[in-house]
């Protein structure tokens, strides 16, 4: 049996205050592409399986560990998607496709100066496929929850919130935040649960786990195809909620989409 992969190290983004001063904070677009660590020899997933990417694109990328995004801009994660699970690269499809990069995981120095040092690394490696996210200082809440609305008008998903003194951790964290029109989040699936009534014999739920290791059933937001063929178990999911309970579940939670690949 081939073992499963380790999942990639990562620091993970908690929800955004609305309302609360975004003073100390560093603030970024929120890509909706596919998050892609590069440690320096292989480019993986955050579920750690490796991506198959093609062999000028890894070649070109720095020593240094980087953390990041694939994308193509804003609304084509599907056709993202699509790119990076194939087996086999298909090298004119890669060449529309960004890395872009947010932080230098593992170094032992504030997000800031890890932000002036990504941008040094990316300079030197000269491929204009490689960029930083551009980063930028918010006033105060009002022009925070402005900067949201264009953002979103524009195309874009939210924003991103890094607190600019904080060290980077692994795992979930209270110094990287996102900021969302509607707060949405990835669970694993561990099992699918049998519906009734008219969803007699086919998808009722899926049992997800989150990260920190708690489960919730998911029953709304599938289409009838999707409860006949529904997400495998093992597999990543996105799904939308409205806010938590003090337990830290989600309430009224939606299914938006499988990560495949993640």
């Amino acid at each position: 049996m081939v073992p499963a992969p380790a999942v990639a190290v990562l620091m993970l983004a908690s929800d955004w205050p609305s309302g609360e001063d975004p003073a100390g904070f560093l603030v970024s677009e929120k890509l909706d592409g596919v998050r892609a660590l590069w440690d320096g020899q292989t480019l993986r997933f955050r579920s750690g399986l490796p991506i198959a990417a093609p062999g000028w694109f890894t070649a070109a990328l720095p020593k240094a560990a980087l953390d990041g995004e694939l994308w193509l801009g804003r609304g084509r994660f599907d056709e993202l998607s699509g790119i990076v699970r194939h087996a086999e690269p298909v090298d004119a499809d890669w060449r529309a496709v960004r890395y872009m990069v947010f932080d230098l995981p593992g170094r032992p120095v504030p997000f800031g100066q890890r932000v002036q040092q990504l941008q040094a690394v990316v300079a030197q490696a000269q491929q204009p496929w490689l960029q930083v996210v551009a980063q930028q200082q918010v006033p105060n809440a009002v022009a925070l929850q402005a900067l949201l609305k264009q953002t979103v008008t524009d195309g874009g998903e939210g924003l991103v919130l890094h607190r600019a003194s904080a060290l980077w951790s692994p795992g979930r964290s209270t110094t990287l935040l996102k900021f969302k029109p509607v707060a949405d989040d990835d669970a694993r699936v561990v099992a699918h649960l049998p519906g009734k009534g008219r969803n007699a014999g086919r998808l009722g739920a899926l049992l997800l786990e989150l990260p920190n290791g708690q489960r919730f059933a998911l029953g709304s937001g599938f289409s009838d195809a999707q409860r006949a063929n529904p997400p495998p178990v093992g597999s990543l999911v996105t799904y939308r909620y409205r806010d938590r309970t003090p337990k830290g579940l989600p309430r009224f939670a939606s299914f938006l989409r499988v990560r495949e690949g993640e």
